[in-house]
């Protein structure tokens, strides 16, 4: 069936018929999942097993609307589709507004002081970023979409996850070069280090995303790109469990599950720190001692003797991978594929430049650009443009792997 042919262009979903849902995964899914939550209640406590629901919820969003940070970019980058990008703009602007009501007032759930991610602006934001970009694009997904393409069924995300972990470990080996021998402005917040105000940094982000948004709807009038394909979905209630999401729905979701993360555990949505964790740990079991690593301190040691299930930003992680296949087993979806060669060198490639880089620049798409720009922090900003200049180089490098681009003459990208 052309679902093309009954598809509103201004819409993401087209309705149209659905795969059958996949019983046996969407059983064995749910039954991981409650496992592996009165695990972490029992050995944490209930704070753990909220943040692991919250992940749940966020590998479901992520997956039925297909949220892409990397899509996003490329699209912009290669045809001028904006569509991506406008739906971040709209999720930075709820999030910025939840962020500076649960900042401004110390609000939180559980009594720990809401801390937001500001960090320092230098040479290891601007290269780490960079090469981020460049590497979700031959990985074909961000920190995020590694994770839940993961969980959706996606062969090759196997290889860039496995190379993110251990490209976040390398990055933690050079961890103190990067923050003692380069360059370096302190942290800036566009709220607390301006003397604006959280109600004044607000009204500073506010402007920008609009005068953002206007650009992306100026470059949408004069190049007039292609849409984005249209992901199939239902009608009725059936939509939630079965159908994909509208994008700018996923966004708002997206929003409200950062900042009730943030409100939960004090600190916003991240990724990769655990995967620096999890390759940290991995090197002790072989008698690799990483203590002596100037990232492995503090916190970041402590985690190193304690279980995974005591690393939040872990149990999130896990979360969201187990909430991927289960949407997609309920979707009909999860149908891993047999991986190209090149796709194979790419995705190995673009896991070590992602998890290289998200260490220099204090973190990935989520907890950098999503988590840094909604807690005003200048270097969220500035990873927000590197990570796109990264993006238009390897748009140069993708075909060396047998990687498409979007083109102005495809009916959909």
């Amino acid at each position: 069936m052309d679902t093309t042919s009954q598809w509103d262009r201004k819409s993401t979903t087209v309705v149209t018929k659905l795969s059958p849902m996949q019983k046996p995964y969407t059983i064995l899914g749910i039954l991981a999942a409650i496992i592996l939550f009165i695990s972490i209640v029992t050995v944490i406590d209930i704070v753990q097993g909220v943040l692991f629901i919250i992940g749940l919820a966020l590998g479901a969003t992520l997956l039925h609307a297909r949220f892409g940070f990397t899509s996003a970019f490329r699209r912009l980058m290669s045809v001028g589709n904006v569509q991506g990008l406008q739906a971040h703009m709209l999720m930075l602007a709820i999030a910025t507004t939840l962020f500076a009501i649960i900042l401004g007032t110390g609000f939180s759930f559980t009594g720990v002081t809401p801390q937001g991610y500001v960090f320092p602006v230098g040479m290891s934001v601007l290269v780490g970023s960079f090469i981020f970009g460049i590497g979700m694009q031959l990985g074909n997904g961000c920190a995020s979409g590694t994770l839940y393409s993961v969980g959706g069924g996606a062969s090759s995300m196997i290889l860039t996850l496995l190379a993110f972990i251990g490209g976040s470990v390398i990055g933690a080996y050079h961890f103190t070069f990067w923050m003692e021998d380069t360059p370096s402005l302190p942290p800036i917040s566009l709220a607390e280090s301006t003397g604006l105000g959280y109600f004044g940094g607000w009204l500073v982000q506010m402007v920008l995303f609009a005068v953002i948004y206007w650009i992306t709807v100026q470059i949408a009038k004069k190049k007039n790109p292609p849409m984005m394909k249209p992901l199939a979905t239902t009608a009725g209630w059936k939509k939630v469990f079965r159908g994909a999401w509208p994008l700018f729905a996923a966004a708002i979701i997206l929003a409200l599950l950062n900042a009730l993360v943030l409100a939960v555990r004090g600190t916003p949505w991240g990724i990769t720190s655990a995967f620096a964790l999890w390759g940290g740990k991995a090197l002790m079991a072989v008698g690799i001692d990483v203590t002596s690593w100037g990232y492995f301190t503090g916190a970041n040691g402590e985690a190193l003797s304690q279980t995974v299930l005591a690393d939040s930003t872990s149990v999130l992680n896990f979360g969201i991978i187990l909430g991927a296949f289960i949407s997609a087993a309920v979707q009909g979806t999860f149908k891993p594929k047999r991986m190209k060669l090149g796709v194979a060198g790419a995705s190995i490639i673009g896991g070590l430049l992602m998890g290289y880089g998200a260490r220099l620049a204090f973190g990935c798409n989520i907890g950098a650009y999503f988590g840094g720009i909604a807690s005003f922090s200048l270097h969220g900003w500035v990873w927000m443009v590197m990570a796109m200049l990264g993006t238009l180089l390897a748009l140069f490098i993708r075909p060396l792997f047998g990687l498409k681009n979007p083109k102005p003459t495809d009916s959909v990208c």
